[in-house]
């Protein structure tokens, strides 16, 4: 088994795959997995959604950058991040000091098409979600593309991500 000292760090657009990456790769790869949303419904015993409507998003971003801090000081886990992590400088910064940064790049209309019917992602709670998809894809786009590696996640399937990851931490 391989055995990692660094983390192997997922950041893209919601519905880019990134949890279900994170959850193959750690099968994969005998690695723990942490994902910054879940820690933060935990730690708010809130969902996201109503995190944001009672508390507000700088309430949100705060909390998120702690748990941030938090799991990008450890060693050889799988962290999932929340679409917005790359919105605080700070965070990518944190995470790429122990990691190796992948994003997962899906087209801002198979985003749409994943999403759609999700009544848990505030962001696409409005009248025009493709619009506001495309609107947040284009303001992040060079945030996320300060990762180490870019990896198309519009396809169908997770085994192609999944692969194209196993391959760069292996040469790593």
């Amino acid at each position: 088994m391989l055995k990692f000292q660094k983390n192997i760090v997922l950041i893209g657009m919601m519905g880019s795959g990134k949890s279900m990456v994170a959850k193959a790769l750690a099968r994969k790869l005998k690695m723990p997995r942490l994902s910054t949303d879940e820690l933060i419904e935990k730690k708010a015993k809130l969902r996201i959604k109503d995190l944001v409507a009672q508390k507000g998003w700088e309430y949100f971003r705060a909390l998120e950058h702690k748990i941030v801090v938090q799991v990008s000081g450890k060693k050889g886990i799988i962290i999932d991040c929340g679409g917005g992590v790359v919105m605080d400088p700070e965070n990518l910064s944190a995470l790429k000091a122990n990691g190796i940064v992948f994003f997962l790049n899906a087209r801002p209309a198979v985003i749409y098409q994943r999403v759609k019917n999700d009544p848990s992602r505030p962001l696409v709670d409005v009248p025009n979600p493709l619009a506001q998809i495309r609107r947040i894809y284009k303001q992040r786009l060079p945030l996320y593309n300060q990762a180490h590696y870019a990896i198309d996640a519009s396809g169908v399937s997770i085994e192609g991500p999944v692969a194209q990851i196993l391959a760069r931490v292996i040469q790593s």
